[in-house]
């Protein structure tokens, strides 16, 4: 008896768990582990900490994976207005960190609430474009463009571009899935450009100074251009195969800056070389095509909205760091997914994990 009683708790644990998106989460997130214990050799409470962020991470997307599409879709709308409310409160009340007021207290808890939007962004416009599935005109697309653009504009004014783009990113897949014409994003395309010098000068100086530094690194090479010049050394530095684990001489004589968040990939290159970085990227497609394979068999428009959007998200964390980290995109502070050190974004991606999860075993229960 107490045998098929623990046989059936297992099953009940075990029921929500898309194993295929499991081992390749679990190959990412111990490589991953294996390269923070080089970065933060020097800080073992940082990897004590690593360690409890991957727990809590991990239970928060068994959490997700046990809710239905059907209850994410009902709370589509309830999260997009609390994160809206969220941001409008921390541009009123928010602390100011840095410069930026990014972080609002309420009481004993402190939120970031540009973060919510990362999942609640996708979840409102999948909603949207799920209740008019049946006859999609081009002013839903108008809408939904407007609903992206009010949190977006707010989290541009706190200033935190790295969450802007992940979340315009987030919002632009749901709306190019669900079928905006070619020629709309055309346009798009050029009055971007048309726009730029607009855009350069509502820029920060601070944002001003990052892309004039990634255009010319070595005219500050101790100041501005220190960060990008120290990551392509270490990155070119690994050759093919890398210096060998705990051996990068860039990391571990002081000579590269955020070596554990921000510009993780470049230990990671000069340790592990072409062939470490390769590894990484095969996760990486592995993960992503695992996402869009279950976005592809969704059972409703909503998920496979959703699903869709979440899934090239990782594939926009990865590039945006991947490019910084190697000098050919600004430094805007977005981390590598699964692998920068970070409770915030860490548990955020594994929430989108369990969203997959989720997309996958409603599919299966409309199967049966």
């Amino acid at each position: 008896m107490l045998n098929e009683n623990l046989i059936g708790l297992v099953r009940r644990v075990l029921a929500p768990i898309d194993f295929p998106l499991l081992w390749i989460l679990g190959a990412l997130l111990g490589y991953a582990f294996v390269v923070q214990l080089s970065a933060s050799n020097d800080a073992p409470a940082r990897i004590n900490s690593h360690i409890l962020n991957l727990c809590v991470a991990l239970a928060v997307m068994w959490l997700i994976a046990n809710v239905s599409p059907t209850r994410l879709l009902n709370l589509a709308v309830p999260l997009y207005v609390v994160g809206v409310l969220l941001l409008v409160a921390t541009a009123l009340f928010g602390d100011i960190s840095k410069g930026a007021r990014r972080w609002l207290s309420l009481g004993m808890l402190r939120v970031q609430p540009s973060e919510i939007m990362k999942i609640a962004m996708p979840m409102m416009l999948a909603w949207y474009f799920h209740q008019r599935e049946e006859a999609l005109r081009v002013r839903d697309y108008l809408v939904a463009g407007v609903l992206l653009i009010i949190p977006v504009a707010l989290i541009v004014r706190q200033p935190d571009l790295g969450t802007a783009i992940l979340v315009i990113a987030a919002g632009f897949y749901v709306i190019f899935f669900a079928g905006l014409p070619w020629k709309f994003i055309l346009g798009m395309v050029a009055a971007a450009a048309a726009a730029a010098p607009f855009a350069w000068s509502m820029l920060h100086d601070y944002q001003r100074q990052r892309i004039l530094t990634l255009i010319d690194p070595e005219a500050d090479p101790l100041g501005k251009g220190f960060h990008i010049i120290q990551s392509t050394i270490a990155v070119g530095s690994g050759g093919i195969f890398g210096k060998g684990w705990l051996n990068g001489t860039q990391a571990h004589l002081e000579f590269l800056p955020e070596r554990h968040t921000d510009f993780v990939l470049a230990v990671l290159s000069e340790e592990f070389g072409l062939l470490g970085i390769s590894v990484l990227i095969v996760l990486y497609a592995l993960l992503i095509g695992r996402g869009l394979l279950i976005a592809s068999s969704a059972s409703t428009m909503f998920s496979r909205l959703l699903a869709g959007s979440i899934t090239l998200t990782f594939f926009t964390y990865a590039f945006v760091n991947m490019g910084m980290v190697t000098g050919i995109l600004p430094v805007v502070g977005v981390p590598l997914p699964f692998v920068s050190y970070g409770g915030t974004a860490l548990v955020t991606l594994s929430l989108g994990v369990g969203i997959l999860m989720s997309v996958q075993r409603g599919r299966q229960f409309v199967q049966t």
